[in-house]
């Protein structure tokens, strides 16, 4: 039997991820600042919740102690750059010291759909470089360290119930009679939240190869543009009488004035220019990268599964 440590086990992929840990008999700790964050899945047989602040690191090392696995999904996708680099970069550094310092033996990091150690200055926004050097960091330690088994996976966008994607369109739909969008032609290969969660459990089963990072990058079979996936969004939910909304694509001269009102408003922007720069690179699979299939996964078509919570 193994013991997880999850970080970000509390949020959208984080619950998904820990109910497929215990289902398969492993024992699960799931930090947390608030313990009240975690009331979606404390009731979880063999999962501890522990409050710690992950980014204070003498903390956080000594609770990894006597575990054999970590997984990471801590994630933001607004901010600045000194947000980005906390949560994304630093936050994972401090991780990999923490394993190293504890013996742990693998490490799964949750990192994005078009991020490249190679492109960690260069990719067309903040979020995008700094997931990319969060994956740099991880590279050296995977070449310094071989007795780390370290994993990336590199999910889309992740739809599935409660996800601040398709359901957000469905409910602007049901408040406003058109959607002016912005990127609306970047494309996306949508995962579903299901498939990286039993993807994760997938890796940590994988047999012990050290000395380099194993990535995987997890997508669905549909290859869409965000305008289609909005127009889903609505139909599915009813809005329109079925039909869903029209939609107008923004220029993206308008579309960063919008995103910037959007940011000025209180708690987290639906939209911020930094999203805007990081759908300049399509959100879909390279050719010839490992992804669902080699872990021996099915991908779950979109329509069919966001059918089934939006309509409700």
């Amino acid at each position: 039997m193994k013991n997880i440590f999850v970080l970000g086990g509390t949020g959208f992929v984080g619950s998904h991820v820990c109910e497929q840990l215990v289902r398969v008999g492993w024992q699960v700790t799931v930090p947390t600042r608030r313990r009240v964050n975690a009331q979606a899945i404390q009731h979880l047989p063999g999962l501890t919740v522990l409050e710690l602040d992950v980014h204070d690191e003498a903390a956080l090392t000594h609770a990894m102690a006597g575990h054999g696995a970590v997984v990471n999904l801590v994630a933001i996708l607004h901010g600045d750059p000194a947000a980005f680099a906390k949560a994304h970069v630093q936050l994972t550094e401090k991780v990999a010291r923490a394993c190293l310092a504890n013996g742990v033996s693998q490490l799964v990091h949750v990192s994005a759909l078009g991020a490249d150690p190679a492109r960690m200055t260069t990719a067309p926004s903040y979020y995008l470089r700094s997931k990319s050097a969060a994956e740099a960091v991880l590279a050296q330690v995977a070449s310094a360290s071989p007795a780390l088994r370290v994993s990336v996976l590199r999910p889309s966008v992740i739809f599935g119930v409660g996800d601040q994607f398709m359901n957000v369109f469905a409910k602007l739909q049901a408040i406003f009679p058109f959607i002016p969008l912005a990127g609306a032609d970047a494309r996306f290969q949508p995962v579903w939240v299901s498939d990286v969660a039993q993807a994760i459990v997938r890796v940590l089963a994988l047999p012990h190869h050290g000395g380099a990072a194993h990535t995987w990058e997890l997508v669905g079979p549909d290859v869409m543009r965000l305008r289609d996936l909005v127009h889903m969004a609505g139909a599915l939910s009813g809005a329109g009488a079925g039909k869903g909304r029209p939609i107008f694509g923004l220029p993206m001269w308008m579309a960063r004035i919008q995103a910037f009102l959007m940011e000025l408003a209180p708690g987290a922007p639906l939209m911020s220019r930094d999203n805007l720069d990081s759908m300049r690179v399509d959100n879909i699979a390279t050719s010839g990268m490992p992804g669902l299939a080699q872990l021996g996964i099915t991908a779950a078509a979109i329509e069919p599964v966001a059918r089934s919570y939006l309509s409700r």
